[in-house]
């Protein structure tokens, strides 16, 4: 049985392999089920605590790990290429921090490198690695963004992300359809305009 530490003092796998849900966890979301007005002890209820406590323990995979870790393999073979690279259209989803409810999107990724390069799926994982956490989405950028800056030292780094809230389109002003887009630009992208000009380009902006 395999055990990780995590704020309520670690978890366990069962046979299965799944996470054992500690009984706090369970009982705050039959709490959060009575409040909403519903039976957590009926039948189609029962099982909902630990399914819940699961699929919480999957939706922030992100707080395990450290995405800039991703970063850390660079190649600098590349035919002398010095143009911008660009990963465009990154689905992705996270959890507002506000309202614990989903952020689903998509973002696009690029950078001018100095002497060298990733691996173009590291810079999904490195995505994934900060929304799989309570998030907000203007940070989401923000860090995504600097840990490329800092891992990697390219010339400049820009990223743009659009998403949709459901603490927006399921609750308050229940508006669907409603987009927000937010970017981070460092460097180059930043200080110059013709390369500011020719990213947004390439990403469809």
């Amino acid at each position: 049985m395999n055990f990780i530490p995590t704020g309520l003092g670690g978890y366990a796998f069962d046979d299965d392999g799944r996470p054992i849900v500690p009984e706090a966890v369970q009982d705050a979301v039959r709490t959060l089920i009575r409040w909403a007005g519903d039976d957590p002890d009926r039948e189609g209820l029962r099982d909902t605590p630990a399914r819940v406590g699961r699929a919480w323990r999957d939706y922030c995979t992100g707080y395990e790990e450290d995405p800039g870790r991703h970063l850390s393999r660079t190649f600098e073979e590349v035919g002398g290429y010095d143009e911008i690279v660009l990963l465009k259209d990154i689905p992705f989803q996270s959890h507002c921090e506000h309202h614990m409810a989903p952020i689903t999107g998509k973002a696009s990724i690029a950078y001018l490198p100095r002497n060298r390069v990733v691996g173009i799926s590291k810079l999904a994982r490195v995505l994934h690695g900060f929304a799989r956490r309570l998030q907000v989405q203007e940070r989401l950028t923000a860090e995504v963004a600097q840990s490329i800056q800092d891992h990697l030292q390219p010339h400049g780094v820009a990223v743009v992300i659009e998403a949709q809230h459901g603490c927006m389109t399921g609750r308050g002003v229940r508006t669907p359809g409603v987009a927000m887009v937010t970017s981070r630009l460092l460097g180059c992208f930043l200080d110059d305009r013709a390369s500011r000009r020719e990213l947004l380009a390439l990403m469809g902006y």
